[in-house]
Formats: structure tokens, C-alpha cells, sequence
């Protein structure tokens, strides 16, 4: 590593940590320059606590899909505020993440040991970016949806540009070459956020916590017995059914279900949903 590449990293790690000089260009040299490994270093000595960008909480940003003979890629890459977001660095950088993840089939860890087109790999870059910008940034999630065993097919709402917006939704169908089936499909999921294809998909966990809520709803309400039972079952179903994709109610026409709609556009075999997939940027963080 240069001088000049050694202060550079010195810099950053100051930046990123406000850790002084000295320490910093002790942890840059006992990592090889890697700046993640260099944070934690200082952290484990108790030189510093975590960077006060990297602890704010980053719940903007954009989700961005690359797509390429059939096969679709989907990232979500977090930042602060939404000025960050359409900041013409932050999406540069997002756009060819995009690609990269595509390339290596939507593995996280891959993308940040990738080198971009400038010479340095992502995460170095990351760390640039973060240090530019002023806010933390994350690269969040992502999946790969290959072209065998089904065709697939994605929507993005509120799309900032081409295969970039703030909610992306893919999804998976056998047996039909139906491309506006297949967008409104993926629309539908944008809209109607399933958990899972059908009952057998749905999350024990999930199922349970749920469960867990009603009965302390009917308890409180002061139903008991064989009543509070025969109700808990009620809302449960009801919560399966509303949170199943081949359940949901169509959201074209409300008296018609899913599983409706796909039997309607059926030829010679049933059409069936592999596998699907919704970003929602900021979700959950």
C-alpha cells in the first residue's frame, strides 16, 4: 500500500470513526487498509465506539433491478434521507451495484469484495461514498430469480427512472407465456403484499405471534370458552387468507381471488407461482 493510499484510508477511518491520527493509521496498517476490519479493530480496543454514521438509522434509499435474457436481479440500497437518495452519486453507485449483483446472482457478500469499474471494490467505495455524502448508506438485500422452471416477470412503483423506485416486486409463474398476466401479477403483490403463496408457505412464526394477539384481543374483550375458540379460528383464517397471494382478492376486480384469476387464463396446464418477491425500501429497518 502507498503513502498516498495509506493516508487516504487514514482519512476515511478519521471520518468514519473521529478517531485520531495515530490510531487510525495503526488499525489501517494491521488490516491491510480495509476499512471495515480497520472499525473494527478500534472498536475491540475500545478506541471507538460505533461510527456515529454507521448507528443513525438508514430507512430511504431506492430498489433497483437489472434483467438480462430472462433472469431478474433485485437490490435494495438504504440511505438516510430521500435528498440522499436522489443524489446523482447515490444512484450512479446504485445502478452499477444493480449490475453487479446480477453478475454474481444476489449474493451480498460477493457484491462487496466486487471490483467496480474504477479499480476499487465496493465496499471501498461504500466507505467513499458514506464519507462524501455524510449519511449512512447500506447495501440492504437482494435476489436473484433465474429463467429456469418458470418465466418471470416484475413491476416498479414509483419509479425514478428505468428498473430504479422505492417498491419492487417480482414474481415467478409456470405455464404461461402471459406476459400482462405477469405484470399484473407482479403489480398485484406491489399492492397487496403476500407473505406466501398459499398456507403452506405461511411462516409458523408468524402464524403463532398472530394467533398469540387474537386470543389477548377476546380475552380482554371478555369472550371465553368455546366462543373465544370458534372466533380465534375465524380471524386466523382470515389472516392466512388475506396474507396468501393464491387467497388475496384480486386487485382488478374484487370478487375474484387469485387463484381465480390464474385459472381463467389457464391453455392445457394450470398456471402456477413459483416464487415471488416484494421490496419495500425502508421496510422493516
Amino acid at each position: 500500500m502507498s503513502n498516498k493510499d495509506l493516508l487516504n484510508n487514514v482519512k476515511k477511518l478519521r471520518e468514519l470513526t473521529g478517531v485520531g491520527f495515530k490510531d487510525c493509521k495503526n488499525a489501517i496498517e494491521e488490516n491491510n487498509g480495509d476499512i471495515e476490519k480497520s472499525i473494527e479493530f478500534l472498536r475491540k480496543k475500545g478506541i471507538a465506539k460505533a461510527s456515529k454514521k454507521m448507528g443513525r438509522n438508514a430507512s430511504e434509499g431506492l430498489a433497483l433491478v437489472y434483467d438480462k435474457n430472462e433472469n431478474v436481479a433485485v437490490i435494495e440500497i438504504n440511505s438516510e434521507t430521500d435528498f440522499v437518495a436522489k443524489n446523482k452519486d447515490f444512484l450512479n453507485f446504485g445502478k452499477e451495484i444493480s449490475k453487479i449483483n446480477y453478475e454474481v446472482f444476489g449474493d451480498i457478500e460477493k457484491i462487496k469484495s466486487f471490483k467496480m469499474l474504477d479499480g476499487n471494490t465496493v465496499s471501498e467505495n461504500l466507505i467513499s461514498l458514506i464519507s462524501k455524502i455524510g449519511e449512512k448508506i447500506t447495501i440492504r438485500r437482494s435476489k436473484f430469480f433465474d429463467n429456469k422452471g418458470g418465466k418471470n416477470y416484475f413491476y416498479i412503483h414509483a419509479a425514478v427512472e428505468k428498473n430504479v423506485g422505492k417498491i419492487v416486486s417480482i414474481v415467478k409463474i409456470l405455464n404461461s407465456d402471459n406476459k400482462e398476466l405477469g405484470q399484473k401479477l407482479a403489480m398485484h403483490i406491489a399492492a397487496s403484499n403476500p407473505i406466501a403463496i398459499d398456507e403452506t408457505g405461511m411462516p409458523k412464526e408468524v402464524v403463532e405471534k398472530e394467533s398469540e394477539i387474537i386470543k389477548a384481543e377476546l380475552i380482554n374483550s371478555g369472550k371465553k370458552g368455546e366462543i373465544a375458540e370458534k372466533i380465534s379460528k375465524g380471524k386466523i383464517n382470515k389472516f392466512i387468507s388475506d396474507n396468501t397471494l393464491l387467497n388475496q382478492v384480486w386487485i382488478m376486480d374484487p370478487k375474484k381471488k387469485v387463484s381465480d384469476i390464474l385459472k381463467e387464463n389457464k391453455d392445457d396446464s394450470e398456471i402456477k407461482i413459483i416464487d415471488f418477491i416484494r421490496f419495500k425500501v425502508g421496510e422493516g429497518v
